[in-house]
């Protein structure tokens, strides 16, 4: 089983295996995934975190055909069709990077890894695979099996206030709706799958807005009925969500408000609840 470890801050995953075509995901530092077909200078990869399959440069990835000590497949998600994943066998006590942005060295040379990439050197602080390397800090770390009360998910999430939006973006240089509550979600050990209609899929309904507290998720559908955002509520009156920017609107049992403009943005059409 032949595996792809990012060996960049951030990676484009694309629908094709060309620079030209649409990214549909990423990859952060040290995220990685199985390899299901190559080309020339791209490898189809199905991730370990969420199960999405899209391409990534060559030359951003190290190529392994065995799984480093301290992994292990584990099964899928539950309720989820989306596969075996790769995970740390510690994933219960898996660390991310808490800050912005944190200073790490990759093969001894500085560089600036998001906000979420995940430490995968556990005990140590240095993850060496063949003459590659990463160096992670000593503190500036968050434990995914914090407590996910109303403070620690408002502290997550408006740390992302004002990233721009980004289709197929998952990290602080740039992020979708989707990516953003996977995103916030991961420091709280709570994987969600990578789209919006995807995630839709998971938690347990709530019926009113009236009910809602902060974490669950709001989804919203198009002209079509299609589920095509996703945002965080922060209780039965505000959202946080990835418009335009990482922003807080007023929503209401009908959709979002946007609270510069006063515009209706979005159509609510189901609420969950993960926590």
């Amino acid at each position: 089983m032949a595996i792809a470890f990012c060996t960049v801050p951030v990676s484009p995953l694309r629908a094709l295996a060309s620079h030209r075509s649409e990214m549909v995901s990423q990859l952060l530092l040290g995220e990685y995934g199985t390899i299901l077909e190559e080309e020339k200078d791209f490898l189809r990869i199905s991730c370990a975190f969420d199960g999405y399959e899209g391409w990534v440069a060559r030359n951003q990835v190290l190529v392994q055909e065995q799984l480093p000590p301290g992994m292990a497949v584990l099964p899928m998600v539950s309720g989820t069709d989306i596969g075996p994943r790769l995970l740390p066998v510690n994933t219960m006590g898996c660390l991310l990077l808490e800050k912005w942005t944190t200073s790490v060295f990759i093969n001894g040379l500085p560089a600036w890894a998001p906000m979420g990439a995940p430490v995968q050197s556990l005990p140590a602080q240095e993850l060496k695979l063949g003459n590659f390397s990463i160096g992670y800090p000593a503190g500036g770390l968050w434990d995914t099996r914090s407590a996910a009360t109303s403070d620690a998910i408002r502290v997550i999430s408006n740390r992302l206030l004002n990233t721009p939006y980004l289709w197929g973006g998952r990290s602080i240089y740039g992020i979708d709706c989707s990516g953003f509550t996977q995103l916030v979600f991961r420091f709280f050990n709570k994987p969600l799958l990578r789209d919006a209609y995807l995630q839709a899929t998971q938690g347990e309904p709530i019926g009113f807005l009236q009910e809602a507290r902060c974490g669950d998720l709001a989804f919203f559908d198009n002209a079509e009925g299609r589920i095509t955002h996703v945002g965080i509520l922060l209780n039965e009156a505000q959202i946080i969500h990835a418009s335009g920017k990482v922003r807080i609107d007023p929503i209401d049992n009908a959709g979002i408000v946007n609270g510069e403009t006063g515009e209706r943005t979005h159509q609510l059409r189901l609420l969950k609840r993960y926590f």
